[in-house]
């Protein structure tokens, strides 16, 4: 019964100055508001990110050209022409742990067809392109590895591309320019959306790589291999599989470096959730700055209510009440007004997420964890710049309160 009667007094004492009540919760309410929107957005682009990289395959190894320096001075990847386009071929015959491998060779332009033109990029791929990837035909058919070899001018569009050039007719079978060079389209890729750059996925291009390589580039190198592990346990043994294959295809020495990197899609993941998670704990000790502002403010209001209400606590300590029930009462409003404005600030947290999940393309994920943690820091906060002034008030002697003017 003590408890409730405290509860009720503070109750009282808080609704007597309602606008003074919510300006002194206001910096709660925003802080806690800041930080489970801040950690939302932090984790919903986690997501999209690991989201995006899963996309790009199953169980997906990428292998790069490695740096090339001369004199000193790094070309980049690109300098490097260390990976052939009979390579994919050599890993797909040769490894006991890699299901497929396509080579990748990319370049872009302008393109010509159906209803008018369109710029794209266009990728050079193997007949495996498609397992690897995970992706799926809406019309027609991928082309072939016997495509490939004889340098056919076939090429499979991205749904955007579709849509954009062939809005009413089928595109399957239709001829397409592709830098003025012609090409038959022999399927429509399904539909796979943006990634987490927000990059058009659909925007694109395949053409068998030798075709790319030969009436495209004029180059014969490729800019890097997908590799498909035969699953997910045997990533490890496939990444080391490509090593070892790679290494003797391109008849490397003995403490020679690789002219080639490897990395699997566990790696890429783990890479950008690494950035990512320092982001968003960033965002959250930013966002927590605001809930120490307004802890502060919950003090000064505190000390000043004590200030105002000096008589007030003479009267309860001369008719028989302890000091630290005065310390409870006072101690109660402080935490009171903290998870009032923790509960406000989840309820303007779940309406902003909303709002932005609805009407912009940020992800905002609500964790319940967060929006705990978060109660429990607005009474935490509550309790520690409370506590002083609760402290003043009851140690107050009870003469010279009841003489104060």
């Amino acid at each position: 019964m003590r408890l409730l009667v405290l509860l009720k007094v503070a109750m009282k004492s808080i609704f007597k100055n309602k606008m003074r009540s919510f300006l002194t919760s206001l910096g709660i309410i925003i802080g806690v508001c800041s930080v489970i929107v801040m950690v939302g957005v932090g984790q919903g682009s986690q997501q999209k990110i690991e989201d995006s990289i899963s996309s790009l395959g199953t169980n997906l190894i990428l292998v790069f050209p490695n740096y090339m320096r001369q004199q000193g001075v790094s070309s980049g990847r690109s300098g490097r022409e260390s990976l052939k386009p009979e390579d994919p071929a050599y890993l797909e015959a040769n490894g006991k742990y890699i299901l497929a491998a396509s080579g990748s060779i990319r370049t872009g332009g302008q393109i010509i067809g159906g209803v008018g033109n369109w710029n794209t990029s266009i990728e050079g791929v193997s007949a495996s392109y498609l397992i690897i990837k995970s992706w799926s035909m809406e019309s027609g058919s991928f082309f072939t590895q016997r495509d490939d070899d004889t340098k056919k001018k076939v090429c499979v569009i991205g749904k955007t591309i579709a849509e954009e050039l062939y809005p009413d007719m089928e595109p399957v079978g239709q001829r397409l320019r592709i830098r003025n060079k012609p090409f038959t389209i022999i399927g429509v890729l399904a539909e796979k959306g943006e990634n987490s750059m927000g990059n058009d996925q659909d925007d694109i291009i395949l053409a068998p790589t030798k075709t790319v390589l030969t009436r495209l580039r004029g180059r014969d190198f490729l800019n890097q291999i997908y590799v498909s592990a035969t699953s997910e346990d045997d990533l490890a043994a496939a990444q080391a599989e490509v090593t070892e294959l790679l290494r003797l295809k391109h008849k490397l020495d003995y403490g020679e470096a690789d002219d080639f990197i490897v990395r699997t899609q566990t790696e890429i993941t783990d890479m950008a959730s690494a950035t990512s998670k320092t982001l968003t704990l960033l965002l959250a000790a930013i966002a927590g700055v605001s809930l120490v502002v307004g802890g502060i403010g919950i003090m000064n209001i505190m000390l000043v209510s004590v200030t105002e209400r000096t008589r007030e606590i003479g009267i309860r300590l001369a008719i028989g009440a302890r000091g630290k029930d005065v310390l409870r009462q006072f101690l109660y409003e402080a935490i009171t007004l903290s998870l009032t404005g923790g509960i406000l600030g989840i309820l303007l947290a779940a309406g902003i997420s909303s709002i932005l999940n609805h009407f912009t393309e940020i992800n905002a994920l609500i964790n319940p964890q967060i929006v705990i943690v978060a109660v429990l820091f607005s009474a935490a906060v509550g309790i520690f710049f409370g506590y002083y002034p609760a402290r003043k008030a009851a140690q107050l002697n009870p003469i010279d309160a009841l003489r104060y003017e």
